[in-house]
Order: structure tokens, then C-alpha cells, then sequence
């Protein structure tokens, strides 16, 4: 090993490798390419710098003058990229590496910067780095090695055309590094392409898969969830602590109420810019935060030394995230807790996800508030306080305290004080199977009482409850059956809480609304409950609290039974093929008379394609002869086909018809101007009779056309 990095091991306390990283430096291994596989938390940060560290720097001791990049390390999140860069900054530093990051929402002038000035490493995003390579920001001609850590998470995010863009425009001669938690297919498929004589490596640890965390599985009634979260937090006070969800939405508003506990809380999510996220991590490593509220945006790679619990809030949506989820904590030999908050319509799910990722966990339900104060008395009375002696310039205080105070006042105020740092824990009720809450005890004795309000004034059961609970000083236990009539309603108060009501409206016993309550001296009579009409969906089978005025209805009659010994009846025969029925070859009379809507067959057929012959100039109009006088149509004078044009049928002149009246041009003829074409009328008013017709308005405005 080079001694510049074994000097920066040893400063770290790092006295014994991990297996991952005694297998990534062994001799044979020694610039190939590798696909390295291994559980989450086992140091693949500081395995796969060790490992190309004698690829970057050869038989050299320290890095020469910074210029273009010699390796890039590629990461899917901004989070793990800022952590990767710190882990290499100290493990290269004695070597004189300069580390650079490129990462989605920083400033990219001061990326650029960064990288004209020269850096020998480069921790980047797959976006930012394909966004600089396009620019011509980076120089890639010198790249040694290239990593892609937690390459299983970046092909699920969609990088994959980013890596393989990558990969293309570095230089064939790289090593190329693969380090996942899993190797799924697409991993294999990649490394196949973009590897040479990639090597497997594989760790698998001699314990069980995250040996140093313990499961719980908690049942939490839905509408506790958050309570129950609480809860968690004051009974295991872990210095820190991760609270996943899977929405920004409920990320928010998950911070909004610890806030308001007095939780030190920060929030990490992908909607806040890189450097909130970079604040929240760093309150969490300085101790100015305890408990930080994220998406899975936090689920791979971060790294915080104190952090002891990790809560599931929303269960993750498969197991591969609740390893990584979990494997924030209990990392490198220290024990942590993982905590599944499961209401009961998701027991199912959470058994499942717990079997795919081949865990055990235990299931119990969450701490109560009982549990959290004794778990508070016992680190009180463990705590170091009790044998550190006191500061030399508070001695003459702790003096004048036990001499003005007795023992029993001081044990008083200390534990006073002592539960006013923390959030008082939350009562919490016993989750239900299938429903908010566990089915209700039996009410007990009780007084009722009549409102002057009904169903016909739009009274419900969920309106009147809460209006009696803010009125009459009561709660929702306080407070039984209701039954709403269509005038008024009856309503159950429980007999311990009927004073309270009673001092809460006064004498008078009004309401909101003009409302007012009566007391009754007993049970009343609700009479018959009234059903729904009988109809789809009623459900009422026996036929009772039907509509007074439907009868019932008849029984069904379906068909008889089948009888395989009764006569089968006889078929109609059928005729032959042959023979037509009487009825049809009989042949039915024609009426001479032509039919309705027929044209007669004398009379020459009108086609859509017929053209008339255009008039000539002094041609007058040919008169239209009588229907009944008209004899029999001459045979048709069909005139000599033009080539490419159709015959056309031209009606002959009857002889000794009345001459016609002189006719315009086809162009200028106006049909609607001419009255003897215009439809007359039963009665004979048609234009020109009658009542004259009004005059158009406008100068051009053509007179009625005189009587004949």
C-alpha cells in the first residue's frame, strides 16, 4: 500500500480493513476492471479509493501539478457525490489529491472554474457531468479510472443513457469500476459493454445481513400514526435519528409538527436546493439537529456517525429500499434501530417486504406514554450527571440551593426541569383490525335529551355531534346514540357529563341557531324504524318496511322441470326446396294505377348527371305541356358521342304549342324572379292575388307583379 494513504488510514483509527476492502486491493486484482458487490454499510467509499489509488498515482507517492482530471467518480444523488468527495479528501489528502464536484444545483461557472483551474479527481452527478462534457468544460483525455457507485440505484433512476454517453467519451484504456449493494441484470449487461475482463468480486459477510439492527415492527391505529412517530423519538432519544417518507407533501408536513413539539427537525427532500440539503446534513453531523425528516433521497449512501434509529413513517414501496433505508444506521460495527410504523390494513405488505429482504423483525406496538416516562426516570437516574462534581464557579450556588431548599424540593424541580426539555408523550389507542379505531366499550348510564332540529331541517348525526361537543363543554366519549326524526332528534349524554352540560347552556338550554335542548326522564319512543322502499338495493329480504301501497311481488314461475320420459312436441314440417308455399306462388294482382311515389313509365328518367342545352340568344322558352294531354314520348334522339363526353338525352317540342315567352340567357335566368314557376297555394292566393304583397326595403326594391 502506498504509504501517503496508509498514513491517512491510520490518522482515521482505521486499525483492521473491512472485507470488501481486503478484497478490492488484493495483488491479482491490481488494475482490472471490477464489479464489486456487498452489503450496504461495509466501506465501499474508502474500498474503491483504496483500490485505484495505484492506478492514479503509480510508483508516486503525491500527486503532481493538478491539470485535467485522472478518475471520475459517479454517483446518483447530490447527497452520496458531497460524501464521496469528503471520504476521498481525506483519504488522498497526505497525497496532495486535488478532489472537485460537479453536482445538480450548484453553480456551474464555478464548477467550470473549479475545473479550469485543474483537479485530479472528480466526484459528479450523472447529469451535471454529461451537461459539462457537452460544454467542453472537462478534458477527459487523461481519465485513468472511472467508478460508478451504487449503479444499480443510478439505472433505476434513469441514467443509463448518461452512463453509457459517459463511458463512450472516456478513453478506452480506463479501468472501469462497478460498486452496487446488488447486481441485477441491467448491472451485468452494462459491465458486459462498457467492461474488459470485468472480475466479480462478491462479500459476503460471515454474520447476517444487517446483524447490527434490530427490527421492530409496530401495529399503530392509522389515525396515530404521527403520535406513534412521537413517541418513538422520546423513548429511544437517539443523538440522531431518520424519519422516511415517501411524498415531499408528507415530508413537509411531518417537519411542521415536530417543529411544533420542539424537536430539533430539519427536512431533506428533492424539492429543497443543494445547499438546504447540504445545511440539513451538516446540522445533523454538528448536533444542531436531532431528527431529520427525508424522502428516499437519503435512502443510499449517507453516512452519519451518531445516527441510531431510523423510522419508517410510510412503508417502502419494495425491499431493496428497506435495506437501504435501514442501513443508514448500524454501520461499521454500531447498533441501531429500525422501526416499521404498520397500521393494520398493511400487515400484509409489511410481512412481505420483510420475507423479500429476509429479515426478522419484531412486532409489538408502540411505545405508550407510560413506557416513555419510565424510559425518561431510567436515564435520569443513570445519568453522568449525578458523580461529575460541580463547576468552580457555581460551587457557592449549589451551596445556598441546599441550604434554602429541602432534598424534596430539589429532586422535585430537577425532574420539573428535566421533563420541560423534552415533548410530553402521547396517549395513544389501541389499533383496530380494519378500522381507525377498536370497537367501543359499552356506554353506561346515561340521561337523553330532545333538540328542536330534525332531519326535515337538515340535522345529521355528523353535524349535531360536534355542535353539541363545543356548546356543551363535552367530548365525543361524553356523548352516545343519536337518533334524528324528521322534526327533531333524540340525543344520549352520559350521565357524569350531563352537569357540564347543563352549566354550558344555562337555564334556558338554547344552543347555537335558536336551537334548544329538553331533558327526558327516560328512554323515548323511537317508534318503527323506517326503512328505505323496497327497491334495488334495499336489502330488505323478508319484505318488511316496504311501501304501504306496492303489493308483493308474484313468485317467479321458471321453467318446469326437466322430464327426459315426456313426449317431445311435434315440429312444423318444412317445405321442399322445390315447392313454394300456396300463398307465395299464388301471383298477386297489379294495380294499374301508378304507384305512390313511382314516376310513370312513359316518362323519361331525371338523373342528377342529365345537362340541359343552354339557350341561345332569341330563343324563347319551350311551353310545359299539360300532364294529363300528353301523349306517349317519341323515341329518344340520341346525338353522336363526342370523344371523352357522355350522350345527352334532349326533350323534342311538342307541335302546336303556344310560343314561348322571350327567355334570358341561362347565366342571367332568375328562377325565383319568374311567377309562374312559384308554388301557389290551396285557396289560389299565390303572388299577384289577394292581398298585395309588401314592399321590399332599398331602392331596388322590384313591385308586385300586376294581375292578369
Amino acid at each position: 500500500m502506498i504509504q501517503t494513504i496508509s498514513d491517512a488510514l491510520a490518522t482515521q483509527g482505521y486499525d483492521t480493513m473491512t472485507p470488501v476492502q481486503e478484497a478490492v486491493i488484493a495483488p491479482e486484482l491490481d488494475g482490472k476492471d471490477l464489479l464489486v458487490s456487498a452489503q450496504t454499510g461495509s466501506g465501499k467509499t474508502v474500498a474503491f479509493g483504496l483500490a485505484i489509488a495505484p492506478t492514479l498515482l503509480g510508483d508516486e507517492e503525491k500527486f503532481g501539478r493538478a491539470s485535467a482530471p485522472l478518475a471520475l467518480i459517479i454517483a446518483p444523488t447530490r447527497e452520496l457525490a458531497m460524501q464521496v468527495s469528503r471520504e476521498l479528501t481525506w483519504l488522498y489528502g497526505k497525497a496532495g489529491a486535488i478532489v472537485t464536484t460537479c453536482v445538480g444545483g450548484m453553480d456551474t461557472r464555478t464548477e467550470r472554474r473549479a475545473l479550469d483551474r485543474g483537479a485530479h479527481i472528480v466526484v459528479a452527478t450523472p447529469g451535471r457531468l454529461c451537461d459539462h462534457i457537452r460544454r467542453n468544460n472537462i478534458d477527459l483525455d487523461d481519465i485513468r479510472a472511472v467508478v460508478l457507485d451504487e449503479a444499480d440505484e443510478m439505472l433505476d433512476l434513469g441514467f443509463r443513457e448518461d452512463l453509457e454517453f459517459i463511458l463512450g467519451e472516456s478513453p478506452a484504456t480506463r479501468r472501469t469500476l462497478m460498486f452496487s449493494a446488488t447486481v441485477p441484470a441491467a448491472i451485468a449487461k452494462l459491465a458486459k459493454s462498457y467492461q474488459r475482463d470485468a472480475q466479480r468480486v462478491s462479500v459476503i459477510s460471515d454474520t447476517k445481513q444487517h446483524a447490527d439492527i434490530e427490527y421492530r415492527a409496530l401495529t399503530v391505529n392509522p389515525r396515530d400514526t404521527e403520535n406513534a412517530i412521537l413517541n418513538i423519538l422520546r423513548f429511544y432519544e437517539a443523538k440522531n435519528a431518520i424519519v422516511f417518507c415517501n411524498t415531499r407533501a408528507a415530508v413537509a408536513r411531518l417537519t411542521a409538527r415536530l417543529t411544533n413539539r420542539n424537536f430539533s427537525v430539519v427536512a431533506l427532500s428533492g424539492e429543497l436546493s443543494q445547499q438546504e440539503r447540504t445545511n440539513a446534513l451538516q446540522s445533523l453531523r454538528d448536533g444542531r439537529a436531532r431528527v431529520c425528516v427525508a424522502t428516499d433521497v437519503a435512502a443510499r449512501g449517507i453516512d452519519l456517525p451518531n445516527l441510531e434509529l431510523v423510522i419508517h413513517a410510510d412503508l417502502p414501496t419494495n425491499a431493496d429500499t428497506l435495506l437501504h433505508r435501514s442501513g443508514r444506521t448500524g454501520r461499521a460495527g454500531r447498533k441501531g434501530v429500525s422501526a416499521l410504523i404498520v397500521p393494520p390494513k398493511m400487515r400484509s405488505k409489511a410481512t412481505r417486504l420483510m420475507g423479500w429482504a429476509k429479515l426478522d423483525a419484531e412486532w409489538a406496538l408502540p411505545p405508550s406514554a407510560a413506557e416513555v416516562n419510565a424510559a425518561d426516570q431510567d436515564r435520569l437516574l443513570n445519568d453522568d450527571a449525578w458523580s461529575t462534581p460541580a463547576p468552580e464557579d457555581a460551587v457557592e450556588f449549589v451551596a445556598e440551593l441546599a441550604k434554602r431548599y429541602t432534598p424534596e424540593q430539589l429532586a422535585t424541580a430537577f425532574v420539573n426541569l428535566h421533563r420541560a426539555r423534552g415533548s410530553a408523550p402521547e396517549e395513544l389507542s389501541a389499533p383496530g383490525e380494519g378500522k381507525d379505531s377498536a370497537p367501543r366499550a359499552e356506554f353506561g348510564k346515561s340521561v337523553w335529551f330532545t333538540v328542536s332540529t330534525g332531519r326535515n331541517d337538515g340535522a345529521e348525526p355528523r353535524t349535531l355531534l360536534p355542535m353539541l361537543c363545543r356548546v356543551g363543554d363535552m367530548t365525543r366519549d361524553d356523548i352516545g346514540a343519536i337518533r334524528v326524526q324528521p322534526r327533531h332528534s333524540y340525543v344520549e349524554v352520559a350521565e357524569g357529563a350531563v352537569s357540564k352540560l347543563v352549566n354550558a347552556l344555562g337555564a334556558d338550554m338554547k344552543a347555537e341557531d335558536g336551537v334548544t335542548l329538553t331533558r327526558l326522564d327516560g328512554v323515548p319512543d323511537f317508534g318503527p324504524r323506517q326503512g328505505r322502499p323496497e327497491g334495488k338495493g334495499s336489502g330488505y329480504k323478508d319484505g318488511g318496511n316496504r311501501r304501504p301501497d306496492r303489493a308483493p311481488k308474484p313468485p317467479h314461475r321458471g321453467k318446469a322441470d326437466y322430464n327426459p320420459d315426456a313426449p317431445k312436441p311435434a315440429r312444423k314440417p318444412k317445405p321442399a326446396h322445390d315447392e313454394a308455399p300456396a300463398a307465395a306462388a299464388a301471383p298477386k294482382p297489379r294495380s294499374t294505377a301508378p304507384a305512390k311515389g313511382k314516376r310513370d313509365a312513359t316518362r323519361p328518367p331525371k338523373s342528377h348527371k342529365t345537362e340541359r342545352t343552354p339557350m341561345k340568344s332569341g330563343d324563347k322558352p319551350k311551353a310545359k305541356p299539360a300532364w294529363k294531354d300528353k301523349p306517349a314520348s317519341p323515341p329518344r334522339d340520341k346525338p353522336a358521342a363526342k370523344s371523352g363526353a357522355k350522350a345527352v338525352w334532349k326533350k323534342p317540342a311538342k307541335e302546336g304549342s303556344a310560343p314561348a315567352r322571350d327567355a334570358k340567357p341561362k347565366s342571367g335566368y332568375n328562377r325565383a324572379a319568374d311567377a309562374s314557376k312559384r308554388f301557389t297555394p290551396p285557396g289560389g292566393k299565390g303572388p299577384g292575388k289577394g292581398k298585395p304583397k309588401p314592399a321590399a326595403r332599398g331602392g331596388d326594391a322590384r313591385p308586385s307583379r300586376p294581375k292578369k
